[in-house]
């Protein structure tokens, strides 16, 4: 991903014989909504074919969940995106990146922070996933995403 455009790293692939977009907003997360908007805006796509990955400190480390639609969940990244596609009906996949050590650390440094070897372990190996779980939420094989993979 080396191309930009929509304020974003982008890059054009075919992913279970769809054509898809893959993003990485180079906004500051809380304003991901900026980039994606403006992507689906110039493709029209509509919110319901935009899929969403993102970390979720609600999850252990390498745990995966996806969801048909839902609320932002507190993360600022996704109230962003509800913001700016004026919809939660988007596919997300959330992946754990662990709870912070105490409540008073601060959340922006625990989410950037190094993973652990072990931590890594289970990034990895969910990552593997992430591209099967995106080509059938493109096929419209959700709920077989869902079962296969929801953790």
């Amino acid at each position: 991903m080396t191309r930009k455009k929509f304020d974003a790293l982008v890059a054009d692939v075919t992913l279970g014989g769809e054509r898809a977009l893959l993003m990485k907003p180079q906004t500051y997360m809380n304003l991901s909504g900026v980039s994606v908007e403006k992507a689906a805006s110039f493709y029209k796509i509509p919110p319901e074919k935009v899929i969403v990955l993102f970390d979720d400190i609600s999850l252990d480390v390498g745990r995966v969940r996806i969801r048909r639609k839902g609320s932002h969940g507190g993360h600022n990244g996704i109230r962003s995106i509800v913001d700016y596609l004026q919809s939660e009906n988007f596919p997300r996949v959330k992946i754990g990146v662990g709870e912070r050590p105490n409540p008073n650390y601060d959340l922006a440094d625990w989410v950037l922070s190094v993973f652990t070897e072990e931590e890594m372990k289970g990034i990895r190996e969910v990552s593997s996933h992430c591209r099967e779980i995106v080509e059938l939420i493109l096929q419209d094989k959700i709920d077989q995403a869902m079962n296969r993979y929801n953790s």
